[in-house]
């Protein structure tokens, strides 16, 4: 039986599809009525939870990275019994991890970090999931990431000690902002040539067979434009999770350039800003040595 702590419903529902007994907390109550109506055990708290499960307990922990994950596992640590593994499949920066599973190995518990890539297409097409810690936890819960994942040998591994799954998470979520940024920068390319009358959203399908370029990103690419394929419901703003600036500090750390990932980054950054300062002195910078005209606020 797994506890899953505030974890997201897909999973849930694909770990009950696959056959797994489902403790599920959240402190959101139709969150939690939403995996129970799936099969999941409701637990109201989080004792609760502990309650249910059977040692060696395992839970999953799915909540955004910083504070709050601190504090869910320290919380779980306190009630959890030696044996026990939380499984942090969150975001989590990887020096984190690596400090939250030496605080629970002194209590007698390990811990695994997944690095898990999916989103909401997990549940029907499987998660990509990149395993760190102990060895041990990990082999007697592989049946569960072989649930999750999109075969029972394919799309998961375990990569390394506590810290690794999140740190090859950190790099993979760079190398999609270098990916996503140059489809973003060749379709506005075509976009901006008027005269062809290109049409976007069949040139996406064209590459999607047999192209050098074909990818999942790119089949999602398709699916935006054939939604809407002048995009003028979707604002230029562009998030960043976090794990894009994590990996451009580790290539300084280690003094690896990694230029195409830290251009997206920095893109990113630019997409929300209106009017952005550097722009405008590079305007007023040609007016004072060439005299060139410069465009007046309105």
């Amino acid at each position: 039986m797994i506890g899953l702590g505030r974890m997201g419903g897909n999973m849930t529902q694909r770990l009950l599809a696959g056959g797994h007994h489902i403790v599920a907390y959240d402190p959101d109550e139709q969150a939690r009525l939403s995996v129970v109506n799936a099969g999941a055990i409701e637990a109201t708290s989080i004792d609760e939870l502990v309650f249910h499960l059977s040692p060696p307990r395992a839970v999953w922990v799915m909540v955004p990275a910083g504070d709050v994950t601190d504090e869910t596992i320290g919380t779980l640590s306190a009630k959890l019994t030696v044996g026990d593994t939380i499984i942090d499949g969150g975001n989590s920066n990887y020096k984190d991890t690596i400090r939250r599973a030496a605080d629970v190995g002194d209590l007698g518990l390990t811990m695994l970090d997944v690095g898990t890539s999916g989103g909401v297409w997990g549940l029907t097409e499987g998660y990509s999931l990149m395993i760190g810690g102990d060895a041990e936890a990990y082999s007697r819960l592989e049946p569960i990431f072989q649930t999750l994942a999109p075969g029972a040998s394919i799309g998961y591994g375990h990569v390394g000690p506590s810290g690794a799954g999140h740190f090859v998470k950190m790099v993979h979520n760079g190398i999609e902002y270098g990916m996503m940024q140059a489809f973003a920068e060749g379709f506005e390319l075509m976009e901006a040539k008027h005269d062809l009358e290109l049409d976007l959203a069949q040139i996406a399908h064209i590459w999607r067979y047999g192209s050098v370029v074909r990818s999942w990103l790119l089949d999602l690419t398709a699916a935006a434009l054939d939604e809407d394929g002048s995009l003028e419901g979707i604002q230029a703003y562009v998030e960043d999770s976090g794990e894009g600036r994590w990996t451009v500090e580790e290539s300084i750390d280690l003094a690896v350039p990694i230029p195409v990932i830290a251009a997206s980054l920095q893109a990113r950054f630019r997409s929300r800003q209106d009017s952005p300062f550097g722009a405008k002195l590079l305007a007023a910078m040609r007016n004072q040595f060439g005299g060139h005209s410069v465009r007046k606020s309105e």
